[in-house]
């Protein structure tokens, strides 16, 4: 009786503050939403904590899960109502690798924010191959070709060269993928009978959660990893590596993390699903708006044990326009971390179709697929629609204004052409961008055993 009385006398202000009508009222109140301890869980914590998710009409726990597999299968088997997810893995369920559930999503919670790090003792390795510039500090972007000399010392001294991802159909792995084959080292193909991605590969990459991998990096388990923040910043302040990528440098301005939905639970409760995503805009323009001017007063809520649970300091660096390579190396990044602007927000089709160009790249993706595949897939899961829809909502009650988003578009971003190898990217010819890549799969070709045929 208490929460209905709570419930109710929210919900008639959160009616005054949104103007919402009883026809729009959610279906459900109670939301239990998961995330991975990172920044760019940033507009959970913003919604919850300047109370958009009340105005919505929501009652919002957020939890916290061990790692991005127990974070699915919580939105598959219903004990999360949805998560922040990795742009990648409702892509990778629809299509049925690793699981197979419909998960889609109306919202981009971020772009960028991944960078590449690697131990002191490949750093060392590294730093001679890497060009200075005229105060003797390395040249970025960094290409994976200097890792050449740590391959071969590891390969003399019979030691695997080991790197870290944080799943298989994340940004990280496609991004470290990417960075890596565009410096001539082969990451290793998946296929049907092996899905350790390693195949054939120069540089062994598997799985390590994010909050673990700074540890596991100190230990030697790994000697090098591609994650979100903190955990670069993090390995720079305790002295056990050096950032040597962001994905600026190497694929940037594309979906990093979305919010990630069961399809069947978007279809049971429209109006739950537009008040979380007027509630997830608004906390979105509220991170970047006034050149990034609430980014401190962010840095100190998602530092919080309940949220990220890292010191202020090393999230300060990435989330308020800096990075920190070397110790005392702070460069300026101010687009490393994007929340709201570039349309960051937008689920365009074009994102979702590069990863499922790097899926198919690697052999995840076992068989050739059409043009038009990719394209209905991206759709099929990125929702511009639902989007849509709520931003025009906030735009009719006067939140935001209409020339915030790109309304009426295709899908489609421009060519992206500024990629770390320069090969330009066009969301509508996949197939095309697929073969002019010089490693990874091509045309009809598939991984059998050891060998790549056709």
């Amino acid at each position: 009786m208490i929460r209905k009385l709570i419930t109710t006398t929210t919900l008639i202000a959160a009616l005054a503050a949104t103007s919402l009508r009883a026809d729009t009222l959610p279906e459900i109140e109670d939301l239990t939403l998961g995330f991975i301890k990172l920044t760019d869980m940033a507009p959970l914590a913003i919604a919850y904590e300047k109370g958009y998710f009340e105005d919505e009409g929501l009652f919002v726990t957020l939890e916290a899960q061990a790692n991005w597999k127990v974070l699915l299968d919580g939105v598959i088997d219903g004990n999360l109502h949805g998560a922040h997810m990795l742009a990648g893995q409702p892509l990778a369920a629809t299509i049925g690798f690793g699981t197979q559930a419909h998960i889609v999503t109306p919202f981009v919670m971020d772009l960028n924010g991944n960078a590449t790090t690697v131990s002191n003792e490949v750093w060392d390795l590294m730093r001679p191959a890497i060009p200075s510039d005229a105060e003797g500090k390395p040249l970025h972007p960094i290409s994976a070709s200097a890792l050449r000399p740590a391959l071969e010392a590891f390969a003399d001294q019979g030691r695997p060269f080991n790197m870290g991802m944080v799943f298989p159909v994340s940004t990280h792995n496609f991004e470290l993928r990417y960075w890596l084959a565009a410096g001539g080292i082969h990451p290793g193909f998946y296929s049907t009978d092996n899905i350790s991605g390693q195949i054939n590969a120069e540089a062994l990459l598997s799985v390590t959660p994010p909050p673990q991998m700074p540890a596991t990096l100190e230990a030697g388990t790994i000697s090098g990893y591609t994650v979100g923040e903190p955990w670069n910043q993090q390995a720079v302040a305790m002295g056990i590596g050096v950032p040597v990528a962001t994905d600026l440098d190497v694929f940037p301005m594309r979906a990093e993390k979305v919010l990630g939905l069961r399809s069947d639970f978007v279809q049971d409760n429209p109006n739950t699903v537009r008040a979380l995503t007027r509630a997830l805009i608004r906390a979105a323009l509220w991170l970047d708006e006034n050149d990034n001017a609430n980014r401190e007063e962010a840095v100190q809520i998602i530092s919080r044990p309940t949220y990220v649970g890292a010191d202020v300091a090393v999230l300060r660096n990435s989330m308020t326009g800096t990075f920190e390579y070397e110790q005392g190396d702070v460069r300026p990044v101010p687009d490393f971390n994007v929340f709201f602007r570039y349309n960051a927000n937008y689920p365009f089709a074009s994102d979702a179709v590069w990863y499922l160009t790097q899926m198919r790249r690697w052999g995840q993706i076992t068989q050739a697929q059409t043009d038009d595949w990719y394209v209905e897939t991206a759709r099929s899961v990125f929702r511009t629609d639902l989007f849509e829809a709520a931003a025009q909502s906030l735009v009719e009650d006067g939140v935001v204004p209409a020339d915030a988003f790109p309304f009426g578009n295709d899908g489609f971003r421009d060519v992206v052409d500024h990629a770390i190898d320069g090969i330009p990217f066009d969301g509508r010819a996949p197939n095309a961008y697929i073969d002019s890549l010089p490693i990874g799969l091509k045309g009809d070709q598939t991984v059998v055993g050891n060998e790549v045929q056709g």
